[in-house]
């Protein structure tokens, strides 16, 4: 049987919820001020951080993002409408679409990246410390 979850327990994990929530309100905060919805943010950076690829279908984007096909397809939409992706059909399956950033897309995001970059180094140490205390292990090495 599990050990019971202590009084401390709760608080570390409360205090990691917390400290994730507010990265969470960090990053919503920068997307709207860069002009686009967290949800594009989202998007845009699973596209570019796909691995091994530098376009995805849109189907790998609704995975990533843990959305329906349609809303992506939506989602999608609103991109190229607003000049951050473009969309190519797949040269040996033509009904595959690719998307893939377009330059805009790719300032924006960049613009996004280092800012978080800078937040995860200012609340980075917190978030280790409690992840080690809740693990009791060094959850970086």
């Amino acid at each position: 049987m599990a050990r019971p979850i202590s009084k401390k327990e709760y608080e570390m994990l409360a205090t990691f919820r917390y400290a994730l929530r507010q990265f969470l309100r960090f990053s919503e905060t920068a997307a709207r001020q860069a002009g686009i919805t967290p949800q594009q943010h989202q998007a845009i950076l699973a596209i570019a951080g796909f691995p091994g690829q530098d376009q995805i279908t849109v189907s790998e984007l609704a995975e990533r993002l843990q959305i329906r096909h349609h809303s992506a397809v939506g989602l999608v939409d609103r991109l190229v409408a607003q000049d951050l992706v473009m969309r190519e059909p797949g040269k040996a399956d033509r009904r595959e679409v690719y998307v893939s950033l377009t330059p805009q897309g790719n300032d924006i995001l960049a613009q996004l990246s280092a800012a978080h970059r800078q937040e995860l180094r200012r609340i980075g140490p917190q978030l280790h410390l409690l992840l080690e205390q809740l693990t009791g292990e060094d959850v970086l090495s």
